[in-house]
């Protein structure tokens, strides 16, 4: 045990050669780049060896490095799963789940009401975020992304797939220029998120020549343009599950039976070590309930004679 390292230098040199950067492994574990050199310096002078090289273009790790992280990542991974496990009996507490703001807002928020109703003993704490979490260093139990479902080292359960609807405020319809074929969005305000690729493709699966895809009002948060439609600020191309609620309420219609998949679905993540710790399966077993039941409110949800065809969009890459 005497020849051990330090715990915090060992953080400093798994964070440095993780991003091969001082300043980027300092930002992370919130201390300076100082204190990151004098960490690796330390580390070296203890164990006798080079860790890093300095070259024009940045950091690298030497041989001695390279052979030495793996154990190093690995013994972090064990404390991290021990921890876990010696945490499991408590089936009630506090739960942190890292949710994107616009499921969190537009899909899980309205359906916490049943989850409390059937876990009263778990206090759920949402942290809404777009960055892929690190299960080993951020107090994060589960987290849901939309993606692909490849995340090494996580279990993954498939919650649903995604599709992308026009809607709009019943209004709309029967107003002055009455909403009634796809051509007719010629003459209303298209609601983007922060890429126009979507509203392009609908255009052409549905056949619309002569309406501007660019044009009409943009909004970085996806649970925006849903509520912007709901408004009556325009039509937007939503994603099924960030308007599903609207619809059902009334606030939001599907003026047309052209819908167009995406190449993304969600997923609940969680690490494999604490998979099976009670309040993990209970909001596991919760949220896929909650999706089974999500799909078939869809499927009522539909108009009559929907079409869903057309290739997948893909306008960006995976969110975590």
């Amino acid at each position: 045990m005497a020849h051990l390292p330090p715990v915090a230098a060992l953080r400093a040199f798994e964070a440095a050669a993780r991003h091969l950067s001082f300043t980027r492994a300092a930002d992370e574990l919130h201390v300076t780049q100082t204190a990151i050199s004098h960490q690796i310096r330390g580390l070296e002078e203890r164990l006798g060896v080079r860790l890093f090289r300095r070259l024009p273009r940045g950091l690298v790790l030497t041989d001695e490095a390279q052979r030495y992280l793996p154990g190093v990542r690995e013994a972090f991974a064990r404390l991290e799963a021990a921890t876990a496990e010696l945490l499991a009996g408590r089936a009630g507490g506090t739960l942190t789940a890292s949710v994107l703001p616009s499921f969190a807002a537009k899909w899980l928020v309205p359906r916490l009401g049943r989850f409390r109703a059937a876990n009263p003993d778990i206090d759920l704490r949402i942290s809404t975020s777009q960055h892929l979490v690190d299960f080993a260093r951020e107090d994060v139990d589960l987290g849901i992304r939309m993606g692909r479902g490849q995340y090494p080292g996580l279990r993954v359960d498939r919650l649903f797939g995604e599709t992308l609807v026009p809607v709009c405020s019943p209004a709309l319809l029967d107003g002055e220029h009455q909403l009634r074929r796809p051509d007719d969005l010629r003459h209303h305000v298209l609601l983007h998120d922060d890429d126009a690729t979507g509203w392009r493709l609908w255009l052409e699966l549905a056949g619309v020549d002569g309406v501007d895809a660019t044009r009409g009002l943009t909004f970085t948060d996806s649970a925006m343009v849903v509520q912007a439609a709901a408004e009556g600020q325009g039509v937007a191309l939503a994603r099924t599950a960030l308007a599903a609620w609207d619809l059902a309420a009334g606030r939001l219609v599907r003026p047309f039976d052209v819908s167009m998949p995406h190449d993304l679905a969600y997923y609940l993540v969680c690490p494999e070590a604490s998979a099976e710790r009670p309040r993990i399966v209970a909001v596991r077993e919760w949220l896929l309930a909650e999706a089974a039941r999500y799909r078939q409110e869809l499927a009522e949800l539909a108009p009559p004679g929907m079409r869903l065809s057309g290739r997948p969009l893909d306008r960006s890459p995976a969110r975590p």
